[in-house]
């Protein structure tokens, strides 16, 4: 049964990864801007949920580098003289080496650093009437233009899929699973670590926590805990809810006010966005208890404070070096939640 439960979390969370990269790139703006709504290459995000839903494939750079490589190869087939009547007419080194230099260099170089806007407008002034055939190579040359980086905050953004975030959050998935087996909320821990995954990828891509994941995570958690806590125990050991729902609430806000101290007292080394991830994760941390909520989020601080230093003995950084805590934060409660769960098993 629980090898069953166990197998079923971690496809649930290696399904649920697969959307992962699509939404984090998305999101990885600075918080003045607005979402992006174009891949790196500037076409347009579509699909369902106004785009939110899918994998991080963009299937107009697919399109794009296959029919350039359809092109490239009729062109050299011609230049060869294959399927011809007569043989091609040589091709100058000057002319190979200028279109290389300008398809190559000017071409392959702008996808991967310039925002959606940008790549945008660039390609359309370069899309124009006379370069036609141009384009085709130039987007050839670029070779996995459907996975380009974007620079943002100090921060390459992929938008591609992500083999380490699959696996990470399946494991994840997994454990929790084994740690509270068939009780009710594991259905809340599942439906909210994906959630959880996200913001800590957006927090190390641009060092931010978006209001539009942080604020509905912690009102999920109340929600989905509170509707967990009225399902009644079935009897055996692990069947009922492992926690309270009142102690639930009370942690969300302990948790909440503490970081909402540490921020008044150092604004620079505290964002507010972690004031609000600390509302939910103490809604789940305190399900099992102040113990839970303590050690999860001690465990946090903990793992920030061993990453700085770890940084600052590599000489990577300094002692003021701002670096993501979200990450750390969520780590944290992961272990917190695991103890607990274990302990109510």
């Amino acid at each position: 049964m629980y090898a069953t439960l166990i197998v079923v979390a971690a496809l649930w969370g290696a399904a649920t990864a697969l959307l992962l990269p699509r939404a984090a790139y998305r999101l990885s703006v600075e918080p003045e801007d607005a979402w992006r709504d174009s891949c790196p290459a500037g076409h347009p995000i579509t699909g369902p949920a106004g785009g939110w839903l899918g994998v991080a494939r963009c299937t107009g750079c697919a399109v794009a580098a296959s029919s350039s490589t359809a092109e490239s190869s009729g062109s050299q087939a011609e230049a060869s003289g294959i399927g011809t009547d007569r043989a091609a007419a040589p091709v100058t080194t000057a002319s190979r080496s200028e279109t290389g230099s300008e398809t190559g260099s000017e071409t392959g170089s702008e996808p991967s650093l310039a925002t959606g806007s940008e790549t945008s407008s660039a390609a359309g002034s370069a899309a124009g009437p006379a370069v036609g055939p141009a384009v085709g190579s130039a987007v050839g040359s670029v070779g996995a233009v459907a996975e380009p980086a974007v620079e943002g905050s100090g921060a390459r953004v992929r938008y591609a899929p992500s083999l380490p975030v699959s696996l990470l959050t399946a494991l994840a998935c997994a454990v929790l699973a084994a740690a509270t087996g068939p009780r009710p909320e594991l259905a809340v821990w599942l439906l909210l670590a994906p959630f959880a995954v996200l913001l800590a990828l957006v927090d190390r891509n641009v060092h931010r926590l978006p209001d539009q994941l942080t604020l509905p995570l912690a009102a999920a958690a109340v929600v989905l805990l509170g509707l967990a806590a009225l399902l009644p125990d079935g009897g055996g050991d692990r069947t009922g809810p492992g926690g309270s729902w009142g102690t639930a609430l009370l942690g969300g806000l302990a948790l909440g006010v503490c970081y909402f101290v540490l921020f008044l007292i150092n604004p620079n080394g505290m964002g507010f966005g972690d004031v609000k991830l600390a509302l939910s994760l103490g809604v789940a941390l305190g399900w099992y208890g102040w113990t839970v909520l303590f050690v999860g989020a001690f465990a946090g601080f903990l793992l920030g404070a061993l990453y700085g230093f770890g940084l600052i003995l590599l000489r990577r950084a300094g002692r003021k070096s701002a670096f993501p805590f979200g990450p750390f934060m969520i780590v944290g409660a992961l272990i917190g939640i695991l103890l607990g769960a274990l302990a109510a098993a």
